[in-house]
């Protein structure tokens, strides 16, 4: 466990008291719950982007590679 010092707008804070209030769970364990939650959408962010440039890439090599099977389709054929 980190011990972090941090500042937060009031009106943040205040929106996180009525929250732990009403479910009832301590402010350390929902700003954890909270940060993990961001952590894992950051990573599908990145990881959507990723694949996203991956397949292009992958798009751009499978459009050469058919390019190059037609033409020797059309060899065979003649």
């Amino acid at each position: 466990m980190k011990t972090l010092s941090l500042k937060l707008r009031d009106d943040i804070f205040k929106e996180v008291e009525r929250v732990v209030h009403a479910i009832r769970i301590p402010r350390n364990a929902y700003i954890n719950e909270a940060l993990s939650f961001y952590n894992k959408l950051n990573q599908r962010r990145r990881l959507k982007k990723q694949l996203h440039q991956e397949s292009r890439i992958v798009g751009t090599d499978s459009l050469g590679i058919l390019e190059v099977f037609e033409r020797l389709n059309d060899d065979i054929l003649e």
